[in-house]
C-alpha cells in the first residue's frame, strides 16, 4: 500500500512556522527504512498496512511531543500483491507522456 499523509502541529514555533516539528516526523519516516518521498504537501510511504500505519503513528507522536494538538491528513492506495508502486506509478505516467 501507498499512504500519502501530512502531519502538522496546531501551533507553530516562535517564528510562526511548523518546520521543526514536521522535520521530526520526517526523521521518523526516513528512519523506518520503508520507501518514501516528501514533497511540499505530503509525505508518501510504501509498505504493508501494519508497518506503514506504525510509522504514521510514530510520526504523529513525534509532532505531538511538541504540540498539544496535531492535524493528520491521510490518503491510502491499498492494492495487495503490488510493491514498488511509489516509483512505478510515476514511471508509467512518464512513459505515456513521452509517447505524446
Amino acid at each position: 500500500m501507498i499512504v500519502a499523509f501530512s502531519i502538522s502541529p496546531s501551533a507553530g514555533d516562535e517564528t510562526g512556522g511548523v518546520s521543526e516539528a514536521v522535520a521530526e516526523a520526517i526523521r521518523v519516516v526516513r528512519a523506518s527504512g520503508l520507501p518514501n518521498e516528501t514533497n511540499a504537501m505530503f509525505t508518501n510511504i510504501e509498505g504493508e498496512w501494519d508497518e506503514v500505519m506504525t510509522v504514521v503513528k510514530q510520526a504523529v507522536d513525534a509532532v505531538a511531543a511538541v504540540s498539544p494538538r496535531v492535524s493528520l491528513v491521510l490518503k491510502a492506495d491499498i492494492r495487495p500483491g503490488y510493491t514498488g508502486q511509489l516509483t512505478a506509478k510515476v514511471e508509467r505516467l512518464e512513459a505515456v507522456l513521452d509517447q505524446q
